[in-house]
Parts: structure tokens; sequence; C-alpha cells
């Protein structure tokens, strides 16, 4: 079974971003394009993730192209919280992350969302690996969700931008409305 995906980004008019994703048992596959920030060029990135069944991920490939440069990461993960490159470059300052965070994406959101398994009012902190694209340097972020009910979770940066957002998602915990970010689409 295989379930096609698609979010716009709407922090900016017009969308700022479109991206479809094809979803089957421990694996996605996305192709998202991006309009530039901050004087940025426009983008495109594409991305594979597989996981297991506890919704530990074991492996990253991301590309992003633009008009000016290309960049690939490959990350290997053993669901344990280590981390190295496929060429096997082992990535010790990300040792404890379990989960992955790709912008311009809310489908990464899934990950802890599905992982935590949180109840109603549950509150839980952790380090994530974060990448932004167009840049694909992965760093560690510290983060936080709480489930309001089972079809809302607030999601926080700790990190000190103070950053907070209300995600509406599904009965899967894919989000449908990610608070004045993203928006899911039929295809």
């Amino acid at each position: 079974m295989s379930d096609e995906l698609n979010w716009i980004g709407i922090w900016q008019k017009p969308s700022a971003s479109w991206e479809t994703l094809c979803m089957q048992e421990g694996r996605a596959d996305s192709q998202l394009r991006a309009i530039g920030e901050d004087g940025q060029a426009p983008y495109q990135l594409e991305y594979s993730l597989r996981w297991d069944a506890e919704w530990h991920l074991r492996e990253a490939l991301l590309r992003v192209e633009s008009e000016s440069a290309s960049d690939e990461l490959h990350l290997l993960a053993d669901g344990l919280g280590h981390w190295q490159t496929a060429d096997g470059t082992v990535l010790a300052e990300l040792d404890g992350c379990l989960d992955i965070d790709i912008w311009p994406t809310p489908f990464t959101n899934t990950f802890p969302i599905r992982r935590l398994n949180l109840e109603d009012g549950q509150h839980a902190e952790l380090d994530v690996v974060f990448l932004e694209a167009p840049r694909l340097k992965p760093r560690r972020m510290r983060q936080g969700y709480t489930r309001r009910d089972a079809s809302h979770y607030l999601y926080q940066n700790l990190e000190g931008s103070g950053f907070q957002a209300v995600l509406e998602v599904d009965e899967q915990g894919l989000v449908i409305d990610y608070q004045g970010l993203f928006q899911r689409v039929a295809g």
C-alpha cells in the first residue's frame, strides 16, 4: 500500500513550497520545491527516509538542487541514537538523537508523534537531528511536543527562539495543518 500526500508552505504568499510525498510501510520518498528565503535561489529537495517498526529513523538520503549548486547527504542511524554518514564518518555530536527534523517539510514531525505515543496532556522534550535545506548541515536541536488530544500537538523549539505551533494531525500522526507554516492539500 502506498499513500501520496501533498503539502503547501503557507508562511508566505504565493505558496512558499510544494511537496509530494509517497509513503509505504517503513519508507517515504519526497519531492519538494521551495522559494528561497533571505535572498536564496529557489531549490528542489528530494529525500528518502527509512524507519523501523517503532518509528526510529534508520536512513535519510537528501539531495538538493538550485540554479547555483547541488548537494547530497546520506545519513545512517542505528535506532538507538547513533549517527554516521554513508561513508562511515561517525557524527558523535548527534549522539542521543532518535528523530530527524527536515526544513521545510511537516512530514518529519510524524516521527516523534508516532514514536513517543503520548497521552492527552503529556509533554516530552527531545533532541533531534535538524537539517535545513538547502544547506544540509546536520545539527542537534532541542524540541518539545505536548499532546493536547488525539488530533492536536503543541510543537516547541526549545532553543531560545520561542517558536511554537499547534499541529493538527490525522489518525496516522501525519500533519494536516501546521499552524501558520504548512497545510495538507489534495493531489
